[in-house]
């Protein structure tokens, strides 16, 4: 079955007087790994719901390709979902699973013999036929929750925190796998989950949501690089927010002070083009766009704070710091410096940072 597009005109959805979603518009292309990123009660899950058809939208419409489906109940959607907890029938066998949909769909029993093998094939997962779920690792349950919904021929698969359950080591690798299965397949895929390394490597397009509204959408690179707001810099990866205000202007150079703490002067590429001396911005470092030394340096170019060490740790191939600096704590991320040894609590340091490595987040726009 073709893969669908998925269109978002300007959905909303409430409970009682509470807008969990509202005024959503998004378009989906057919074939995209797209993810719902965001924390716990943003509304990425009931954003999923709207589109399985378990959730009526109280505003705006849904489409698949141009079809709209507001109206059409979820069985005749074909759209597939795999849900958090699997949602496994515990008393019946792999097979039975998977087969489970096929057979409330009155398909002929060659024609579910060859779709369920098809699609335990398609997930790795021959050989466990006549196992129970409770006969399965967390990772085969999973895989079989996949095929479970792979089987029945969908035009979009949606995801809803499917790796959630499995320890670090297996989330690691079932992502790579469901990339390499959805590249395969070519299906429509919509992700939500709450683990921002998830979504920027899986993703082909990221929707980050707060408080039911979509804080922005862009690339994964684009979301970690050019976040739009603090809300983004802050929940995408770890980011350090300086507070400052613009003293000048100069082509490709801005100055700023930095609030906070001493006057500190940094350079930083122009900002928007709407900035003015004056405005007060945000500025967004990522930790490991962060040098840690024990002294000044002349002629590099690179913006210098002192600083003082309040916390380290080792995570072997890099060693990650909490700094005391401009008034607040800065986190400073490190390749691992072999053969030397680390700084400590209370060491005196110098932080710096290159002009390119800042992100502009003109304050009037953070969230």
């Amino acid at each position: 079955m073709k893969s669908a597009a998925v269109r978002f005109d300007k959905i909303g959805k409430r409970y009682g007087a509470q807008w969990v979603v509202r005024d959503i518009n998004l378009h989906i292309e057919a074939g995209e790994f797209f993810t719902f990123l965001g924390p716990s009660g943003c509304g990425k899950t009931t954003l999923l719901r709207i589109v399985a058809g378990f959730v009526a939208p109280d505003e705006g419409v849904v489409f698949l390709d141009d079809a709209a489906v507001n109206d059409v109940p979820a069985w005749r959607r074909d759209v597939g979902m795999v849900f958090q907890n699997y949602a496994l029938w515990p008393h019946m066998t792999v097979f039975e699973n998977v087969a489970f949909g096929l057979r409330e769909r009155k398909l002929s029993r060659s024609e579910i013999d060859s779709r369920v093998g098809k699609a335990l094939q398609q997930v790795e997962l021959n050989g466990v036929e006549r196992r129970r779920p409770s006969q399965l690792s967390g990772g085969q349950q999973q895989r079989v929750a996949l095929a479970r919904t792979l089987v029945i021929q969908p035009r979009v698969l949606l995801l809803d925190e499917p790796l959630s359950n499995l320890d670090a080591k297996l989330r690691v690798e079932m992502r790579l796998e469901l990339l390499k299965l959805q590249g395969r397949l070519g299906l429509t895929t919509i992700y939500v989950t709450h683990d921002q390394e998830e979504a920027l490597a899986m993703s082909t397009r990221i929707a980050v949501i707060n408080q039911g509204h979509v804080a922005q959408e862009g690339t994964p690179r684009e979301i970690y690089e050019h976040p739009a707001n603090d809300f983004v810099a802050g929940f995408v990866g770890q980011s350090n927010i300086l507070p400052g205000t613009i003293l000048s202007i100069e082509r490709n150079r801005t100055t700023i002070e930095l609030a906070d703490g001493p006057a500190t002067e940094v350079s930083t590429a122009a900002p928007r083009a709407s900035a003015q001396p004056g405005d007060a911005v945000l500025l967004g470092i990522r930790p490991e766009a962060l040098h840690v030394t024990e002294r000044r340096t002349t002629g590099d170019g690179l913006n210098q704070i002192e600083g003082m060490i309040l916390a380290s740790a080792y995570q072997g191939g890099s060693v990650e710091y909490e700094i005391a600096a401009l008034g607040k704590t800065i986190k400073a991320r490190i390749a691992n410096p072999k053969g030397k040894s680390f700084f400590q609590r209370g060491d005196k340091i110098i932080v710096a940072f290159a002009a390119e490595d800042i992100t502009f987040i003109p304050a009037k726009s953070a969230e």
